[in-house]
């Protein structure tokens, strides 16, 4: 199985992408660059951080023209699994192969942290197989991280067991004092109905090595790949 990982002009995530899937997780890896269509025979494309294009009109409304999307989205319809993380998540929901959109942080400042999320979705590969009664902790940086759907949209996500990971404090339980951005719902990120595209705001690859003191984020990049190992 074969983790195709890209690089948009900005990205600044894909390194460590390709560091946590290749040598933290051991996965055949390839870079995959923007400009071209050929995803080389990836089985799974993700979609790093950064700063794609320098977030100009709004973070991912650029990038999400680049020649490589038309041939990610093609992978998507085709039933392909598709990961993007922060930037990347900004991206999917631009190009809307995931719903809803990233807004501004409710402080209006950029945040760098770890922060603690709650497995919530039993159905997507990312976080079915995560103790939803306990958090786990992975870092985030962003300054366009707060989530919005309305309200037809979410009682969809709800309903169809869409929403990944929700914010939370140290004992896995969801208020607003743990929710770094104000996105709705607590949402840190979510999933298509079709579950097989994902996208979330933390940041797993810097949660995948004991050499950074936090493997927590590896559960959520294996889990990305169980069942087509299987």
């Amino acid at each position: 199985m074969k983790i195709g990982v890209v690089t948009f002009p900005g990205s600044n995530c894909d390194m460590d992408m390709v560091h946590a899937m290749e040598h933290d997780l051991q996965f055949d890896v390839v870079q995959l660059w923007h400009k071209n269509r050929d995803l080389e025979g990836a089985d799974i494309v993700i979609l790093p951080g950064g700063f794609s294009y320098g977030d100009y009109l709004r973070s991912g409304a650029i990038a999400r023209f680049s020649p490589i999307m038309e041939s990610i989205v093609a992978h998507a319809q085709k039933g392909g699994r598709v990961f993007g993380v922060c930037n990347g998540f900004q991206i999917l929901c631009e190009s809307g192969l995931l719903p809803g959109a990233l807004l501004h942080n409710e402080s209006r400042k950029f945040i760098c942290r770890n922060v603690q999320l709650k497995p919530v979705s039993r159905t997507a590969c990312l976080s079915r197989d995560i103790d939803s009664n306990s958090a786990i902790t992975i870092p985030i940086a962003h300054g366009e991280g707060n989530y919005f759907i309305d309200d037809d949209g979410l009682k969809r996500l709800q309903d169809q067991d869409q929403i990944l990971f929700r914010y939370c404090d140290e004992n896995g339980k969801v208020n607003p004092w743990s929710n770094p951005n104000g996105s709705i719902d607590s949402i840190a990120g979510v999933a298509n109905d079709a579950m097989n595209v994902f996208g979330m705001m933390p940041h797993p690859e810097r949660a995948a090595s004991s050499d950074l003191g936090n493997t927590d984020g590896a559960q959520i990049l294996s889990g990305l790949a169980a069942l087509i190992e299987a």
